[in-house]
């Protein structure tokens, strides 16, 4: 899932404010460091946005079955970082890159910087999440970015919370929104693109005219959106904000539970579930890479159950593989989002930048 996140994006442990990693690329570099009689071959890369985390444990148990250790290397957000791999192409930062997602898929695929490779498992991984067949990307995780409610304004106000894009545009619902700028923000961009899947070519442009009439506030990225602006996170009360409807992700509650003290009951937010827009983050092997067969062994390693399983709580996304369970915290705070808009990855890449500037122009000036 892209950054800001960012989800993400879909990252979602960074973007909720949730700071869990850096320790892990830092010990593997540290042990790497150690060892100094250890062959190169030994270690094998990740590059990655600010978002990846895993467990120290079972990353450690992975690297103690295969043999190599794993150096983490960040990379701001999902974009910045594919930006650095496609300038790199060939002469690759690392072994693989984690962290394209759907949003910019095309793009990457485009630019020839991975090496095909088959993934041990991938028969695991659910049908709709293979978009290549070539096996370039191999998927990773899912998530979704969906409009979240303030439980408490709604029933206070004893007004039903929107349900649906249609219902933003309603005149009760006027100058509740905040969204984030589809030009800088991988949320405000999932927005976006759910009004495309959900309106077309023809109607989209005319659906965000309906939501700037009534009163759609935009900022330009996630922390602003959900920690300053909406109403019903703990950032939110904070600053007081006072909009009680924010575009974040359908793993949002969850995480409220998780980071509140104490942990309350139930969410003190929801998801409003006609609003998605599905990202897919995907891996692939780089064209270059140093270290091939770890790569491909890290490869097979995160789409392993071990690792699926440890996803969710870690960067708050949902695992692609059939095997995998879910934690109690997701299915009891969670949503499934049983129909999420979207838009194919060949028609993003087409259409993403006249888009965005057809967008800028309705909405933002």
């Amino acid at each position: 899932m892209s950054t800001t996140k960012k989800i993400a994006g879909a990252a979602l442990a960074a973007a909720l404010g949730v700071t869990t990693l850096a320790a892990c690329g830092g010990d593997a570099e540290d042990k790497s460091a150690g060892a100094s009689d250890a062959p190169k071959s030994k270690n094998v890369t990740l590059v990655s946005h600010d978002s990846f985390n895993v467990t120290d444990t079972v990353l450690k148990e992975f690297e103690q079955q295969s043999g190599y250790t794993v150096k983490v290397l960040k990379s701001g957000d999902a974009g910045a970082a594919l930006n650095q791999e496609i300038l790199t192409k060939g002469s690759p930062r690392g072994d693989v890159f984690f962290g394209v997602d759907n949003t910019l898929l095309s793009r990457a695929l485009d630019n020839g910087i991975f090496t095909p490779y088959e993934a041990k498992g991938l028969g695991e991984v659910k049908p709709e999440f293979h978009l290549d067949k070539e096996h370039r990307v191999t998927p990773i995780d899912s998530g979704d970015i969906c409009v979240n409610y303030d439980k408490q304004y709604f029933a206070d106000k004893k007004l039903a919370p929107p349900q649906t894009l249609d219902d933003l545009i309603k005149p009760e619902y006027k100058n509740l929104l905040v969204t984030e700028n589809a030009a800088t923000s991988s949320p405000g961009l999932g927005f976006l693109l759910a009004s495309v899947g959900k309106y077309g070519e023809e109607g989209w442009k005319d659906y965000w005219s309906k939501l700037k009439a009534n009163g759609v506030e935009v900022v330009d990225g996630w922390e602003q959106a959900y920690n300053e602006r909406f109403s019903g996170s703990a950032g939110g009360k904070k600053a007081k904000g006072d909009r009680p409807l924010v575009v974040s992700y359908a793993s949002s509650p969850p995480v409220e539970v998780l980071y509140a003290d104490p942990q309350p009951a139930d969410a003190p937010t929801g998801v409003s579930t006609g609003t998605c827009f599905r990202q897919t983050e995907f891996a692939g092997l780089l064209k270059g890479a140093k270290n091939e067969e770890g790569g491909k062994a890290l490869l097979d390693f995160l789409i392993s159950k071990k690792f699926q399983e440890d996803m969710p709580l870690q960067m708050f996304v949902n695992p692609v593989t059939k095997d995998a369970a879910l934690p109690e915290l997701f299915t009891k705070h969670g949503v499934v989002i049983e129909k999420p808009e979207a838009v194919t990855p060949d028609a993003i890449a087409k259409n993403r930048e006249q888009w965005v500037k057809a967008w800028t122009s309705t909405v933002v000036k």
